[in-house]
């Protein structure tokens, strides 16, 4: 039975959410912005968690640390639900989102979900792979209330999973991105899960057979990429 309640909550605002120039891709920190908006997240836990889940990047665990600091004796566990690093972190060290723009454009051009931008980088069935473990983790999980510090691009695939199954091809990971620009989680926001909507087992859609019926304007940068 999984817990009555969960949370997913997106890290405040980043410096590469900023604009800034990347540090790396887990390194990233929060602006002075974004280390409020973790204040506020940590008002908002008014009772105990049983458990906070946070993801290995630097931005998550900084967003959980007010959480701990306000619940000291709360569990805290790393679990890798950290963002879909789609583009290589190693050629994206010192550029801006301007800069990845053409990139980014034509990663989702390709569409490819075996597609790997480098050595560095994660394809989209690895980063599906994750979403479907971080589902059985939390539907193994005991208690009434859990949190989950994160990522925006992780927590809309997890909904959108939730919502309509999954399948790992190209038509799938191409409505994902269009879900996910068109109603981005904002930096410090909470999405509140019931224990009925992980209970059940994911449903694995039948493969899309023919193009979606959006155009590839659909595929230009969105609020988390590759530093998100």
């Amino acid at each position: 039975m999984p817990p009555a309640v969960t949370w997913l909550v997106r890290h405040g605002q980043s410096t590469s959410n900023a604009g800034l120039p990347a540090v790396g891709h887990g390194e990233v920190p929060l602006t002075a912005l974004g280390l409020e908006q973790a204040q506020e997240v940590a008002r908002r836990v008014e009772r105990r968690p049983d458990l906070l889940i946070v993801s290995p990047f630097l931005r998550a665990q900084a967003t959980a640390d007010p959480i701990r600091a306000r619940w000291p004796s709360v569990p805290c566990e790393i679990w890798p639900i950290q963002e879909l690093t789609y583009l290589s972190p190693a050629r994206c060290t010192g550029t801006t989102a301007e800069m990845r723009r053409p990139w980014i454009e034509e990663y989702w051009r390709r569409c490819d979900p075996d597609y790997r931008d480098g050595p560095d980088a994660e394809s989209f069935q690895a980063f599906m792979s994750r979403l479907v473990d971080f589902h059985h983790r939390l539907q193994a999980l005991e208690g009434d209330f859990v949190i989950a510090v994160g990522h925006g691009q992780f927590f809309r695939a997890y909904l959108m999973v939730l919502n309509e199954g999954f399948a790992v091809t190209a038509g799938w990971m191409e409505r994902y991105r269009v879900t996910e620009t068109a109603r981005p989680m904002t930096n410090g926001e909470v999405v509140e899960l019931a224990g009925e909507a992980i209970q059940n087992d994911l449903r694995q859609v039948s493969p899309l057979s023919s193009a979606p019926p959006w155009g590839r304007e659909h595929t230009a940068r969105g609020p988390e990429d590759d530093a998100g």
